[in-house]
């Protein structure tokens, strides 16, 4: 699925982001799954850390999207099926290079639309209460996402915000 985004700054245009599901193995998709690993590591403790790596991603629970600007991967994000009407958020990112012009909001988008073509009524998401997680707590607010307790394995964390989105 293609999507136009708003290219922000004096003289840009717009620009064509292309989102579709591929294999998290990819050997292009390298830069992308290390950056994740870093800033997931940078602020939290590793007890508070859920982020899966490439090789957790890669089972058929999982759905992964890739976010390509002329061919090169910019973005990713996937979808956990925990039961057949729930599913969570998983590695949400996008290279800092790139933010701020929307593509965030794009992912979130494509990942919401991909919850809803699967059936689920529910997508919920852990993401974490350091101030470095403040734009993503903001963008899944504008998408409608709310507090809710921990669910499916998660446990109360200082560290760990929930959230979670009616999809009906």
């Amino acid at each position: 699925m293609a999507r136009i985004l708003p290219q922000r700054g004096a003289g840009h245009g717009r620009i064509n982001v292309l989102i579709g599901r591929e294999s998290p193995l990819g050997a292009d998709l390298a830069l992308l799954m290390a950056r994740h690993t870093a800033d997931m590591h940078a602020d939290t403790p590793p007890e508070s850390i859920h982020m899966m790596d490439a090789g957790q991603l890669d089972v058929p629970s999982v759905h992964f999207f890739v976010g390509r600007i002329d061919g090169q991967p910019v973005a990713m994000g996937a979808i956990k099926q925990i039961d057949a009407a729930h599913g969570e958020v998983k590695s949400m990112h996008v290279l800092i290079q790139h933010r701020g012009n929307g593509l965030s909001k794009a992912m979130l988008n494509h990942l919401i639309d991909a919850a809803r073509a699967s059936g689920f009524a529910r997508l919920s998401l852990e993401t974490g209460t350091q101030a470095m997680f403040t734009p993503a707590r903001q963008l899944y607010e504008k998408a409608g996402f709310t507090e809710c307790p921990p669910f499916e394995g998660y446990a109360l964390d200082p560290n760990s915000y929930y959230m979670t989105l009616p999809l009906a």
